[in-house]
Parts: structure tokens; C-alpha cells; sequence
């Protein structure tokens, strides 16, 4: 293999024969890896405060904790696979989830704060490994007729933290303390570990590609105007939303008991709006993602104005989690289609992007948060939200198009719609 090589998330080949019953246990216990990746992620949202009053610490201190796991899985992402090219993907999946338990354990029992950071560390890893390696695991698990089924099946697990996972989670720590959701968090882990290795098949290396696709892709207008979209409404969610508690706490005046609350109700409307995209962005690739970020801007603009009465507050957090509910899709789809030819290097570089810009929107909010207060933290968020419509709009006037996959090109989820 060529020096300039690295292994990324396999081709979709051919599933062994094996029961529907058992391809299908599979393809859930892949998505409730990521169900639990993404919950241990963001579970420090709705904890945020505990956490930060446990080790006497100021909110934007706290959210590190959202910051260190992005960092680490966009380093990883393209890291593990050059690691991990020719080792069998069931033994990685559940090496990757042993050390998600491992992470959250460590966070239960954790004396200082610097270990919690050492545990969100861990967590990062596991993020960029098991994504580089499971996002596109579909068409090795099931007949090629329901791959499109699978891939949707594993990627609901995305909404589903939030809307399960993290008001859970708050709900667990609000009776029984932060590190108690941790701790049944690592749990959970451990339970996934075991169906993971009960059901997935031996799931071998089968293919490589070049580190210069990848190199590619970053020369293509289209992959500079994904990038460019991916870290303006990342930046604009993830800079606002982490401190989503207390603004609540301090401006809506929401008990602490009713926040789990307000975050179920966000993660049922993101539930819904990542339907909504993934059923138009296909067919409506800028208008989708212009709306997307146009929700997002108008909650956290009108947040500091009518977010100070429960009502206003629980209306533009409907508002907000339908616009960011479509926004993994929809930048997914715009890497995808950047790129047709190469849809492994593509999720590679999406997830990558992604994270990094997660936790820069965290660490620009702490020092936001730290400086003045959630309101103005929330009206920064706006601002970049905003800048996100200008470039779909910029994309639209000087008519880019996107190239048309050759012939023979390996298929995408998104191309099976």
C-alpha cells in the first residue's frame, strides 16, 4: 500500500448470509453506539451548572467539558483510520465503546476537574473512531434493498440523544446528582458493548483510499463552501446552545427541576426537523439549509427579548430545534455531493469539520458567557447564524453547481433517495 494512503470507512460489499433477525439486531446495536456516543457528548448541556458549582468553577470553565471531546474527534477521525486500516471493524467498534464506558466512569468518580477533562478526552477518541468507522457500516450489515432503511435507522440515534439521552440524563442528575448520569451512562455503555459483540458480524478491513482525496476535496469550491456553512451554523448552535441552561436558569427563570422539561420539548421538534430535512434537502439542497439556519437565527435573536417568559422561551426552542434538527443532514448532503465519487473521504472530513467546529462554538460561548451574560451569548450565535444564510446565498448568485457522479460511482445514502 502506497505511503499516502490511510483506511477509511469501508465500501459498501456484499453482507454475509445471515438471518434478517440478526442483520437487523446489528444494525440497532450500531446505532445505539452513536445513541450513546452522542448522549455522553452532550449530556454536560443539561448539567452544566452542577458541574460547575461541584468543583466551584464559572460556566464557561464547565464547558470544556463540550469543548475537549470535538477537538479530539476531529483529530481522530482521520487518525484512527490510518490506525486502525487493517484490523477488523467489529473488534474497533468495541474497543471504542469499552472506552466510552471506560470515559464515563471515570467522569462518575472523578475528584477534580481536570480528570473530568481527562474523561472528555477519552470521549473525544471514541467519537471520531467509532463515526469514521460505523457511518458506513449499513451496506455491510443488510441486503443492498434496505441499506437506505439501515442508514436512516442508525442515524436517528442522532436526534434521539437529544431528545432521550440528554433530558434524561438532566432528569438523573437533577435526582441523584451529575456524576449518577455518568455513571448509568457508562452502564448503558457496557450493555451495548456486549450486543455489539453478540450480533455484528466479522467485519474485516476491505477497503483504502488516498490521503490525496482528501486533499482533493479541500481544492473544490463546493468542499470550501460545506466547510464554510458547516462552521457558521455549528458555530452559531453549539455556541449558544451549550449555555441554552443557564440562560434559562438566569433570564426565563426556570427552576432547575423544569429545565429537563424545556429540553425534551427542543429534542421532539429536532426529532422533526431532522425528518423534515432529510426529506427535502435531496431535492432542495439550499433552500433546506438556508431555512435551517434562518430558524436557528431568529430563536436566539429573539431569545434576549421573548425568551424571558416561559412561553416565548418554549416557542423558540421549537422553533430552534426544527431549524437544527435538519443541520447534520444537510451538511452531510453538501460534503456528499462536493464530492460523489468519495463518500467514505466524505464523512471523514464532515465529521472532522463538524467536530472541530462544535467545540469552537463551546469555547467562543464560555468566553462569551464568562464576559457578559447568555443573553448577549445567545444574540452572538444569531449573528453567525445569519452570516450562514449570506453564503447559501452567495452559492446561489454565483450559480456553483455541483459535479454529477460518474457511472459506476459508489452509491451515498443521500443518492438512494
Amino acid at each position: 500500500m502506497s505511503s499516502t494512503a490511510i483506511a477509511t470507512s469501508d465500501e459498501a460489499s456484499a453482507p454475509p448470509a445471515r438471518s434478517a433477525l440478526l442483520s437487523w439486531l446489528a444494525v440497532l446495536s450500531v446505532m445505539l453506539g452513536i445513541f450513546s456516543i452522542v448522549t455522553t457528548e452532550i449530556l454536560p448541556i443539561g448539567l452544566l451548572t452542577s458541574i460547575g458549582s461541584s468543583f466551584t468553577i464559572s460556566d464557561g470553565m464547565a464547558g470544556l467539558t463540550m469543548t475537549m471531546p470535538g477537538f479530539l474527534a476531529a483529530l481522530s477521525a482521520p487518525l484512527v483510520t490510518v490506525a486502525t486500516g487493517r484490523i477488523d471493524r467489529r473488534l474497533m467498534l468495541g474497543a471504542f465503546v469499552l472506552l466510552l464506558a471506560l470515559a464515563n466512569f471515570l467522569a462518575a468518580v472523578a475528584s477534580s476537574y481536570w480528570m473530568v477533562l481527562v474523561s472528555r478526552v477519552m470521549v473525544g477518541v471514541t467519537i471520531g473512531g467509532f463515526w469514521s468507522i460505523g457511518a458506513g457500516l449499513a451496506g455491510r450489515l443488510v441486503p443492498a434493498e434496505s441499506v437506505a432503511r439501515a442508514t436512516s435507522v442508525i442515524f436517528a440515534a442522532v436526534p434521539l440523544g437529544s431528545v432521550v439521552g440528554v433530558p434524561l440524563g438532566t432528569l438523573i442528575g437533577d435526582l441523584a446528582g451529575w456524576r449518577t448520569a455518568f455513571l448509568v451512562m457508562g452502564l448503558f455503555a457496557v450493555g451495548v458493548l456486549v450486543l455489539l459483540l453478540l450480533v455484528l458480524p466479522p467485519l474485516p478491513a476491505t477497503r483504502t483510499t488516498r490521503l490525496d482525496v482528501l486533499g482533493g476535496m479541500v481544492r473544490s469550491v463546493n468542499t470550501w463552501f460545506a466547510l464554510g456553512m458547516t462552521f457558521l451554523v455549528v458555530l452559531a448552535h453549539f455556541g449558544t446552545y451549550t449555555y441554552v441552561a443557564p440562560f434559562l436558569e438566569r433570564v426565563t427563570h426556570v427552576g432547575s427541576d423544569h429545565i429537563t422539561v424545556f429540553l425534551l420539548i427542543y429534542g421532539v421538534a429536532g426529532i422533526a426537523g431532522n425528518f423534515l430535512g432529510g426529506s427535502s434537502v435531496a431535492r432542495h439542497p439550499r433552500a433546506t439549509v438556508a431555512a435551517a439556519a434562518a430558524l436557528i437565527a431568529a430563536a436566539t435573536l429573539l431569545l434576549p427579548v421573548l425568551g424571558r417568559w416561559e412561553p416565548g422561551a418554549v416557542a423558540l426552542l421549537i422553533v430552534w430545534g426544527v431549524g437544527y434538527g435538519a443541520v447534520p443532514v444537510c451538511s452531510q448532503t453538501w460534503f456528499s455531493k462536493a464530492s460523489p465519487e468519495a463518500p467514505e473521504a466524505s464523512t471523514v472530513l464532515f465529521t472532522a469539520s463538524f467536530q472541530a467546529t462544535l467545540s469552537t462554538g463551546a469555547l467562543v460561548g464560555g468566553v462569551v458567557v464568562d464576559h457578559a451574560s447568555p443573553s448577549t451569548v445567545m444574540t452572538t450565535g444569531g449573528v453567525a447564524a445569519v452570516l450562514m444564510v449570506l453564503v447559501v446565498w452567495v452559492h446561489h448568485m454565483r450559480r456553483v453547481t455541483w459535479p454529477e457522479p460518474r457511472q459506476g460511482a459508489p452509491m451515498t445514502p443521500n443518492s438512494l433517495e
